[in-house]
């Protein structure tokens, strides 16, 4: 499942350089597949829909930071375990219960974005 950052956010931003795959964003702040990740073109993304790599989306959370639930893989393919809830000093990066995925699309979904 992604990871997602919860309400008790302080908003320090331990978690952004973090991420491998530039999924997390300050509050406010568009996000596109683009950012950080070596995708150009069309992209789909996971309800479906097609975008352009570059296409900027509206932010997740306008108050705290996020992570775009499209980018996560969990550090799958990177790391023993997410990184944003290593460094969170307040426990507020946690697993999504909205969106259950397995290794196998953790490791797909880091694939289409490294290409």
């Amino acid at each position: 499942m992604a990871i997602m950052i919860t309400d008790e956010c302080i908003n320090c931003g331990a978690c952004e350089p973090e991420c491998p795959n530039n999924a997390i964003y300050e509050g406010g702040v568009e996000w596109a597949i683009a950012d950080g990740t070596s995708v150009k073109g069309a992209y789909v993304l996971e309800d479906g829909s097609t975008t352009s790599a570059g296409d900027k989306h509206k932010p997740v959370s306008d108050d705290y930071y996020y992570i775009s639930p499209d980018k996560c893989t969990e550090c799958v393919g990177f790391h023993e375990e997410p990184q944003c809830a290593a460094v969170c000093p307040v426990d507020c990066c946690v697993p999504d219960p909205e969106r259950r995925e397995s290794n196998d699309d953790l490791l797909a979904r880091k694939e289409r974005l490294h290409l």
